[in-house]
């Protein structure tokens, strides 16, 4: 069996992908020109301290992810206009809430070309605008809305887009 390839891992390695709003045909949008894209976990942790130990116990018992987002706004970009039309119309409930696949071009899928993802629902939630002198930047964060499921994505244009594998 081959050793698989070791190496620093760079952050355009793992991009994510945004179903925007009215596509039907299980597209996915790169999101790009975005200057923030962090994860964090938020762990639910469950401590106690017992009676007969001098520490505390922690446990995991769930998750909560989010991805905090900056952008310098690109007329023309179909994320860019999805995210901005929420923020600016202030939209509410489901009307705020997109489908996001993180692929991890790290990881080959099993057909050729294709890369293993996790797919979520996410929450847009919206919290500044216009705050650079230089460019019109939005940011705020994706909060997580339900489970995320693991899928093999392609993509047949260069990795503008993708979609969903149907021979995984």
């Amino acid at each position: 069996m081959a050793e698989a390839k070791k190496g620093l891992v760079t952050r355009d390695k793992k991009v994510a992908f945004m179903q925007v709003s009215g596509a039907t045909d299980g597209t996915y949008t790169r999101m790009t020109k975005f200057t923030e894209m962090s994860k964090s976990s938020n762990a639910n942790e469950y401590s106690r301290k017992y009676v007969d130990q001098p520490g505390e116990d922690s446990d995991v018992t769930g998750y909560s992810p989010s991805y905090s987002y900056a952008f310098d706004q690109y007329v023309g970009n179909a994320v860019h206009d999805d995210i901005v039309k929420i923020t600016d119309n202030e939209l509410v409930g489901d009307d705020a809430v997109r489908t996001i696949i993180v692929v991890d071009f790290t990881q080959p899928g099993t057909e050729a070309d294709s890369y293993k993802a996790k797919k979520r629902e996410y929450s847009v939630i919206p919290d500044s605008d216009g705050d650079d002198e230089n460019t019109y930047t939005y940011s705020g964060d994706l909060k997580s809305k339900g489970v995320s499921t693991d899928v093999i994505v392609t993509s047949s244009d260069n990795w503008k887009t993708c979609k969903e594998s149907t021979g995984a």
